[in-house]
């Protein structure tokens, strides 16, 4: 849990705790979905961490560099979509995506906490029990299982993308719809 405190909260181990995960995981397959349960954990808590800086530090620069119609348009985009660029690379294994830049955003934008958390643990509890899962079932064999798919993984984090933004792009105009004709 320790170690992804760490990882989340600013201090990147890129694959340091997924590996860690399917290390417990092949090592002990009793400790295997401890070991996930303490990931989960330890990244809400990392990320929040980093989220509730950025809360109290970064909404003025983001005030700041977005009153130009550029930085108003990229603050509008992030308030629609932004939690799908959190989702994405907390939810996909394996690939190196830069999510802190995306935490930190959703803090400063002031994106709440309670949307921001339920966000991280709907991505990272699939993903790390998923890995302790794996971990069961491969061994030692887990992680050259997951670098050999790194391309199935890499469609995944795009399609899930697609998808999460037409839907919410669907969504939207529902709303837009419905609240028109009421």
């Amino acid at each position: 849990m320790l170690l992804s405190i760490v990882d989340s909260g600013g201090l990147p181990m890129v694959g340091g705790v997924d590996a860690l995960v399917v290390f417990m995981a092949a090592m002990d397959h009793a400790q295997a979905y401890w070991a996930a349960g303490a990931a989960v954990v330890g990244s809400v808590i990392g990320s929040l961490i980093i989220f509730y800086l950025a809360r109290k530090g970064g909404e003025a620069y983001v005030h700041r560099h977005t009153l130009t119609r550029r930085g108003a348009l990229l603050r509008a985009w992030f308030q629609e979509y932004g939690l799908a660029t959190v989702f994405v690379p907390a939810f996909v294994p394996v690939i190196p995506m830069p999510m802190k830049i995306f935490v930190l955003s959703a803090g400063a934008m002031g994106v709440s906490p309670l949307t921001f958390t339920i966000v991280l643990l709907v991505a990272r509890i699939p993903r790390y029990f998923f890995l302790a899962w794996l971990g069961t079932r491969l061994g030692k064999g887990t992680l050259p299982y997951l670098r050999h798919h790194i391309g199935e993984f890499v469609v995944l984090a795009v399609g899930l993308f697609v998808i999460l933004y037409f839907a919410i792009r669907w969504l939207h105009a529902r709303r837009a719809r419905f609240t028109g004709s009421a």
